[in-house]
């Protein structure tokens, strides 16, 4: 059975990209959209969609009260995409409170979307409540969206989870200082924090105040 996904975003011209291209996509079918904040509630309780593509920016109240306010609500709650302008730290981290793990901020390509609708659907499938869980699955559904497929050979997600949770307790650090906080070796740190990098979601600094050669210092992005 196709997953139900609603479109909320105020602009037109982009909520009609989103669910033509949610609708060619196997496994997926749009069942309804919405352009404002009290709409999209409304929408949201009376369809009772498994996803949600929302915007944060919405005329009549924001994506982050949209959702406070459903998630007090006993029905069941769907999967949230945000796919938003939004960039700010603040944004950022309260709909990471409020339960979104998958966040794209515009502009992104329809691989980064369709990417993310695929992981959700793998996380859904997995809730048969008569079975449970294996220490892997839960750790791929804990762990931060990838930014595409798997992760590069070698690494898995509960690693990566550690490497990013340390690190967002501290301002900036080294590959090393951060491997002996989690008991792992400076390369193996390093390998985590350069995927970070690349992923957008860290940012690379180097220090040129060490004797010898510059060291590589790393913080999370707060623009992202």
């Amino acid at each position: 059975m196709p997953l139900r996904v609603l479109v909320v975003d105020d602009d037109e011209i982009v909520a009609s990209l989103h669910r033509d291209f949610v609708g060619r996509l196997d496994g997926f079918v749009i069942c309804g959209s919405a352009g404002t904040g009290p709409d999209a509630v409304g929408a949201i309780r009376e369809l009772l969609p498994d996803i949600v593509l929302l915007d944060m920016h919405l005329p009549g109240f924001s994506g982050l009260e949209l959702l406070r306010r459903i998630r007090t609500d006993r029905r069941p709650q769907p999967e949230v995409i945000a796919v938003t302008a939004a960039r700010d730290l603040e944004t950022v981290r309260d709909a990471r409170l409020a339960g979104v793990r998958h966040y794209l901020a515009k502009p992104f390509s329809s691989a980064d979307l369709r990417s993310r609708l695929q992981e959700v659907a793998r996380d859904l499938a997995l809730r048969a409540p008569s079975t449970p869980l294996e220490q892997d699955q839960i750790d791929a559904m804990m762990a931060p969206p990838s930014t595409g497929g798997g992760l590069p050979k070698g690494m898995s997600r509960s690693t990566l989870t550690n490497v990013l949770a340390a690190l967002q307790g501290c301002r900036e650090v080294t590959a090393a200082e951060l491997g002996e906080r989690l008991g792992l070796s400076r390369v193996s740190c390093r390998r985590y924090l350069e995927y970070l990098v690349q992923s957008g979601v860290v940012v690379r600094n180097l220090d040129y105040s060490t004797s010898g050669r510059p060291s590589s210092r790393y913080s999370v992005r707060l623009d992202a």
